[in-house]
């Protein structure tokens, strides 16, 4: 290489998240991964337990596939509601997400992604009744939650990774809705306990994304990707498309996470009914070719 030619960046390494085909179980979701030449995959807690995780464990390692990531933990802002039911809620919350931390250990899972939940009482899709607006506490709460994760999950060499959604969610889903917010979480814990999800989707429209992603640095324990749809669909879950068809651009934010240290994979993850209704195997090469022409930098 001359010295006027820029060090060549990590070759980056493609990931199907088992959300964008939908339809497809543990066990077809590894076949396609390894007809299509991919060499990870996203798993979801509901489609392994499905499978059973002594089954998905199997498979995968018969595949010789990495599992990018498990989808997912979190939920954790229950006890910020007060009283004897939210504190029974919030040690479910906490029982349920050791289990999670337990079958990424066993899935050999690179992360357990972490969403951490909305404000108390809110489930999503349905209309609150009884539910806190005190957003200071719920994210008080997700941070007491995660002094007792961090450590268990370190102990079985699983690293959380906290994701922070758009702002859109906050009310139902995550009450992180900045990667500044994530990060400053993150650093409270060891590097190898906790990291953070830059999920395109969620994080394109921050004006400070470039210098948050190059402040996670070696926390970047997840890169996703999709394309944010306008208009948006009426359920705005639904709004994530295939890269390319949205408002986003993906090359610069491809860039900066590569210049973090990023080696892992990039994963694909797309919540749309459209996708879900297609081919899955058309999916998966449509995938792969706008993840070349569109992903890459």
């Amino acid at each position: 290489m001359s010295a006027t030619e820029p060090p060549q960046q990590p070759a980056l390494k493609l990931a199907l998240n088992q959300r964008t085909t939908k339809r497809w179980t543990v066990a077809e979701a590894v076949d396609g991964c390894v007809r299509h030449g991919l060499e990870a995959v996203g798993l979801w807690r509901e489609e392994v337990a499905e499978q059973g995780l002594a089954a998905s464990v199997k498979l995968v390692r018969e595949a010789g596939l990495r599992v990018s990531s498990l989808c997912r933990g979190g939920f954790l802002t229950a006890s910020a509601l007060g009283g004897a039911n939210a504190a029974r809620a919030a040690r479910a919350a906490l029982d349920d997400n050791r289990r999670a931390i337990d079958e990424a250990a066993e899935l050999g899972a690179a992360c357990l992604v972490m969403v951490v939940g909305g404000l108390p009482g809110i489930v999503p899709g349905e209309r609150p009744t009884a539910f806190s607006h005190d957003l200071p506490a719920a994210r008080a709460a997700v941070a007491e939650a995660l002094d007792a994760l961090a450590p268990y999950a370190g102990e079985r060499g699983v690293k959380l990774a906290l994701e922070p959604l758009h702002p859109m969610y906050c009310a139902d889903r995550a009450v992180l809705s900045t990667l500044a917010q994530a990060v400053d979480l993150a650093l409270s814990y060891p590097e190898e306990q906790v990291g953070v999800v830059v999920d395109t989707f969620h994080v394109w429209w921050d004006p400070q994304v470039f210098e948050q992603i190059a402040r996670a640095g070696r926390r970047i324990a997840s890169y996703q990707v999709c394309d944010h749809l306008h208009p948006l669909p009426a359920d705005v879950l639904l709004g994530r498309g295939m890269m390319g068809d949205g408002v986003i651009d993906f090359a610069p934010i491809t860039r900066a996470v590569l210049d973090a240290g990023y080696t892992g994979d990039v994963e694909v993850e797309i919540f749309n009914a459209d996708v879900w209704a297609a081919d899955p195997d058309e999916v998966v090469a449509t995938m792969k070719e706008r993840y070349r022409s569109v992903v890459t930098p």
